[in-house]
């Protein structure tokens, strides 16, 4: 005989061989063991995961000649000795027929299906039909074979495989029992193949072979058919076929891993050069862009799921190697960065699907991975009113360009032109066409407000001090009223001018630290200059007020009177990274932890007003003037109220 493809040379031939698919081997076993024998079975799942191999040893099971409980049957399992087992397993049986449903498919083949029936088996127990793509029937030829499955002989038995169970009309599902295949694991993948490996004499890397078991997609068809042509193109080592993983994506066309790794290091980075540079000499190598797209959307699923679940959750179908890799790229983002970047590259995998300029659109598609960095959240921006004026963000790798103060009118010396329009009665800031050369905000449908290019500031008028303490009278949230004096600043001024705040130059970028390991003092000195200099001065206090506490790996600091999502939004994603790299500078653990301490937060009152039910925040929420200004500026809708003060 000759050369048989591995995929055929190791199909199982009993139910204890066949991977991944323990409850439906189970409660096969079971059923022949008490006798309880079906007339009908549905086999539906995946592609290669099994589905007519079980119905092949089913029917070598059914139609065994040796007894349940011989010596040479101890178990419900098939003997493969006898000529009925022998027979099928080569697909010469007389009474197992098995019909490829996909060109069979009309009523006239299933009338002679249905005659032929009728009559005893010419040898064995029973008349066995193994319908193979069996949603391919037609639904008049389902109607034809009805009568049959409700009303068959006692000798018949159909069992049918589909990867399409919806296309089988209900009224013979109903009559059949439906086993529901699972997608093979990774790990029982890999392990099949070590074993393949290991009977065909073929020296294997571990990666090359985790690369074909992550290729199969949950098939083992898939992997096998993979590995079959990785054995033909491998090179010859002491007359062994060698698998290396270099080799298997060669192969398959893919890229490594550290391709995206160094992608996503620059998006973290802000680099749009680096960025350009390297997806050009990708696409110069030949890769096509619809298949770095698809690469990366896999890179970067793996990376969120590594942010969830740790470097060693079970939702990582990958090698060791890949699963430090995946971490690592993880540990540059934010859970809600992770997921906006996969969004978005999936989208741009979407577009290419139809797109004429492929190569375009994948660049364009990573530059707004890049400029998705500069976003930030509308409920983030009002927690930054309520603590101390709008302070908008930095690009990256830019230096604050307005003091949070400023922003609202605050008192930031500047110089108004001579010329200058004055203010609309009913906007806040000036039309694009008054001001050219500077950019707006927008908070509305997506709740994202984009980082100005220009500051506005506005010179307040003397009788700011009378609305402001009218303001925190008025004002539900002490932590509102008590910052209200640049809102109320803004409101009070009936005449002024404006001043374009220049943009600042880069700040120079600070060498590494070296030498031993500062104190936590030295540490949380540092980082509060950090955060408050980059305008995070709400940020820059709250850890201040905080208790820290440094370790061998980590630093901690508990942060007194304040729930998990307010600390979450005042240490948002923007200052994250700049406590990162300000703990890098300094050589002290990159590890930062900021959790809810037990105590009264600095400043608190004895006398705490009481809690107001959610109902009267919502109220009063909607009706606080800061809101109101809020909506106005970036054209933005309240969808839900959560009162931070019960956290």
């Amino acid at each position: 005989m000759g050369y048989q493809v591995l995929a055929r040379k190791y199909r199982p031939q009993r139910f204890g061989d066949v991977a991944g698919q323990d409850h439906v081997t189970r409660t096969l076993l079971n059923a022949l063991q008490q006798n309880r024998i079906a007339h009908g079975y549905i086999f539906s799942g995946h592609r290669g995961i099994g589905k007519t191999t079980i119905a092949r040893i089913l029917a070598q099971a059914l139609n065994c000649g040796e007894s349940i409980g011989s010596e040479r049957r101890p178990t419900p399992e098939p003997c493969g000795l006898c000529d009925a087992c022998v027979e099928i397993r080569q697909g010469n049986a007389v009474d197992v027929i098995e019909i490829d449903a996909a060109t069979n498919r009309g009523i006239d083949e299933i009338r002679e299906l249905r005659d032929a029936a009728r009559y005893s088996p010419a040898r064995d127990r029973y008349k066995i039909y193994i319908l193979d793509e069996a949603h391919q029937i037609t639904e008049a030829a389902f109607n034809a074979l009805l009568k049959t499955l409700e009303e068959p002989p006692a000798h018949v038995v159909f069992m049918m495989a589909t990867t399409e169970p919806e296309n089988i009309p209900q009224t013979i599902r109903s009559r059949c029992q439906h086993f529901s295949f699972h997608a093979v694991k990774f790990d029982d993948i890999l392990t099949q193949l070590k074993t393949i490996a290991a009977e065909e004499n073929v020296a294997a890397e571990d990666e090359a072979l985790a690369l074909l078991a992550e290729a199969g997609d949950g098939s083992m068809r898939d992997a096998l058919s993979i590995m079959d042509q990785a054995i033909a193109s491998a090179p010859l080592e002491d007359g062994r076929p060698r698998l290396e993983a270099s080799q298997i994506r060669d192969l398959m066309g893919s890229v490594p891993t550290t391709v995206f790794e160094r992608l996503l290091e620059a998006v973290a980075a802000a680099q749009s050069v680096p960025l350009m540079e390297q997806l050009n000499g990708l696409l110069n190598a030949g890769h096509s862009p619809l298949s770095l797209a698809r690469q990366m959307v896999r890179y970067l699923r793996n990376a969120l799921m590594a942010k969830l679940g740790g470097e060693q959750t079970e939702l990582l179908a990958i090698s060791a190697d890949e699963r430090a890799r995946a971490a690592r790229t993880a540990m540059l983002f934010s859970e809600e960065e992770l997921t906006r970047n996969l969004q978005i590259v999936l989208r741009t995998f979407d577009d290419l699907n139809y797109r004429q300029e492929q190569r375009f659109h994948l660049e364009l598609g990573l530059l707004k991975l890049i400029h998705a960095q500069r976003l930030l959240p509308v409920e983030e921006l009002l927690s930054r009113i309520a603590g101390g004026g709008l302070a908008l963000p930095a690009s990256p790798g830019e230096a604050p360009r307005a003091n949070a103060s400023s922003a609202f009118g605050g008192a930031r010396p500047s110089t108004a032109t001579a010329n200058a329009p004055a203010r609309p009665s009913g906007g806040w800031s000036p039309t694009p066409a008054a001001r050219p050369g500077a950019s707006s905000a927008s908070g509305a449908g997506t709740g994202r407000a984009h980082s100005q290019e220009n500051a506005v500031a506005s010179r307040p008028s003397p009788a700011a001090g009378e609305h402001l303490s009218a303001a925190r009278e008025r004002s539900p949230f002490p932590a509102v009223g008590a910052q209200a004096q640049s809102y109320a600043a803004a409101e009070a001024r009936t005449e002024g001018s404006l001043a374009v705040a220049p943009r600042a130059e880069p700040a120079p970028i600070a060498a590494p630290h070296s030498g031993a390991m500062p104190g936590v003092d030295a540490i949380r000195l540092a980082i509060a200059e950090a955060l408050a200099a980059a305008g995070h001065s709400s940020a820059a206090q709250l850890l201040e007020n905080g208790t820290w506490r440094l370790e061998s790996t980590s630093v901690h600091v508990a942060v007194p009177g304040l729930g998990k999502k307010m600390i979450d939004l005042t240490v948002n994603a923007d200052a994250q990274k700049i406590i990162r790299q300000e703990l890098q500078r300094l050589g002290a653990p990159a590890r930062f932890l900021v959790a809810p301490g037990e105590g009264k937060a600095a400043g608190a009152s004895v006398a705490a007003a009481p809690l107001a039910p959610s109902g009267a925040a919502q109220e009063a929420a909607l009706a606080h003037p800061l809101v109101r200004r809020a909506q106005e500026i970036f054209k933005a809708e309240i969808r839900s109220v959560v009162d931070l003060r019960q956290s």
